[in-house]
């Protein structure tokens, strides 16, 4: 199997990291994942801001939980946030988002980072709180949150669990 299936097959989300920051080394790979990922008509209009200081991570987590009506932290400590923003005025902006946050995964994985994506970017950024930080991001108004993608030193491994049969249908 080459590298690129193995990373395919091997990645896994995880939900259990270590306090340790990312290097920025790591970060800059994940973010070139990012922007390589396919656009619709190639427009590359998606915009990812990365999140490593503590009290911004907190604040994000503390925004996403409210969403939920919970308290919890839906970041499970991870100490690092690529929040992925897509041009709502172009009508492909969650496919385009969503292609990106597969490519972070997948390259983060491949450098022994584990992530996850989590949801509710899209209400977190329709707030007061979260329309303000956009602004501070520089992030245009017309641009809606498609996910958060979370990245860090896997502190206990997610399970290995098997694919669900009769998922493919060839039609020969």
């Amino acid at each position: 199997m080459n590298e690129t299936m193995k990373t395919l097959t091997e990645r896994r989300s995880c939900r259990s990291y270590k306090k340790e920051q990312i290097t920025r080394e790591e970060l800059d790979t994940v973010l070139t994942a990012a922007i390589w990922a396919p656009t619709g008509m190639n427009r590359q209009h998606t915009r990812f801001v990365a999140v490593t200081d503590p009290d911004t991570v907190k604040t994000l987590s503390k925004m996403n939980a409210a969403v939920m009506g919970s308290d919890g932290d839906p970041f499970y400590g991870a100490p690092c946030v690529v929040i992925v923003f897509g041009d709502a005025d172009v009508y492909t902006y969650v496919e385009d988002g969503s292609l990106a946050m597969g490519n972070m995964m997948n390259a983060a994985h491949s450098i022994g980072l584990g992530s996850c994506w989590i949801h509710r970017a899209k209400e977190m950024f329709e707030s007061d709180e979260g329309k303000a930080l956009m602004d501070s991001w520089g992030i245009p108004s017309s641009y809606k949150g498609v996910g958060n993608c979370i990245l860090g030193y896997i502190d206990n491994p997610p399970a290995d669990r098997p694919r669900n049969e009769g998922r493919i249908v060839i039609a020969e």
